[in-house]
């Protein structure tokens, strides 16, 4: 059966998803404000949406790949929005990285309107997207989980359950605190590397499997080596989830000292305009002065 599909959000990541569906044959409306990217997906077969609600009236599954709580809010609730065009029964699949509590109040809202909602943020980045295994940690009712997976199956090798409205996103949060700070570990050994004389770009095979293996190493390694900053993640978008992190710390009072210094070190980056950046950019905080420059 043909699923027929809402994406709102045509950015790097939405285009990964979009694109990773019409290739699995299913039927996708896209919306997005910037006709360049809805232009980019119309061409591999999407239909183009004049705007959200229209986009969720054609569908029976709406995907939101956003970049903040109040863009969200603004795509679903807001003028020619989401809400309405959709059907009532309608389930809303928010991959989108956001608070939890921006999360269930979104969530009870879209209920109150007769709309189902699934916090479905992911991990894997566009590269994991166009091959369908993202891993995607989801909060929301189990009948609803149990239902998307229709389309969720497309997109995902891994697709769990985490517990009620808000848990995808708290374990999302989680899972951002273990890639900033690996992101910061490995383009820290790179550099060491680099000034050490070792080839970076072999370090990655040289200790496969073993205990400091891991997916980020295998990925990005290699791209710091060479300095290839060909973006799959924004370090600004990093920024976002490690604020969210560090307020769901405050108010949980737990101690988090490494993702502390993780932050600041993404949010200078950011200050010195690096923000739009891909994750391995981040060899530029460690890489100092050129030969010839100044210290």
């Amino acid at each position: 059966m043909t699923n027929e599909i809402a994406l709102i959000g045509a950015g790097v990541m939405g285009s990964a998803i979009g694109t990773r569906l019409l290739e699995t044959d299913n039927n996708v409306h896209v919306f997005d404000l910037d006709a360049v990217k809805v232009s980019a997906l119309v061409a591999k077969g999407a239909k183009a949406a004049p705007s959200a609600a229209s986009a969720a009236g054609k569908a029976q599954y709406v995907i939101l790949s956003l970049n903040s709580a109040a863009i969200v809010r603004a795509a679903v609730f807001g003028a020619n929005g989401v809400v309405d065009g959709a059907q009532p029964g309608t389930t809303i699949i928010d991959m989108s990285s956001i608070d939890p509590a921006s999360t269930r109040a979104l969530s009870e809202q879209a209920q109150q309107r007769g709309l189902r909602w699934l916090d479905c943020p992911l991990s894997g980045g566009a590269p994991k997207a166009a091959i369908g295994q993202l891993t995607v940690m989801a909060g929301g009712q189990a009948d609803d989980f149990e239902a998307a997976r229709c389309v969720m199956d497309h997109l995902c090798g891994n697709y769990t359950l985490m517990g009620p409205s808000g848990a995808g996103q708290t374990t999302k949060l989680i899972n951002q605190v273990l890639c900033a700070l690996n992101f910061v570990a490995v383009a820290e050994a790179t550099q060491l590397a680099l000034d050490a004389g070792v080839d970076a770009k072999m370090i990655p095979q040289a200790i496969k499997g073993g205990r400091a293996d891991s997916a980020i190493l295998q990925e990005f390694m290699g791209k710091m080596a060479v300095k290839d900053y060909t973006p799959t993640g924004r370090i600004d978008n990093m920024v976002k989830d490690l604020n969210a992190v560090q307020d769901l710390a405050r108010d949980t009072q737990t101690a988090m000292p490494l993702t502390a210094v993780c932050a600041e070190i993404h949010r200078l980056l950011t200050s010195a305009g690096l923000g739009g950046a891909d994750n391995a950019a981040l060899m530029k905080y460690f890489e100092g002065p050129k030969q010839g420059e100044p210290a």
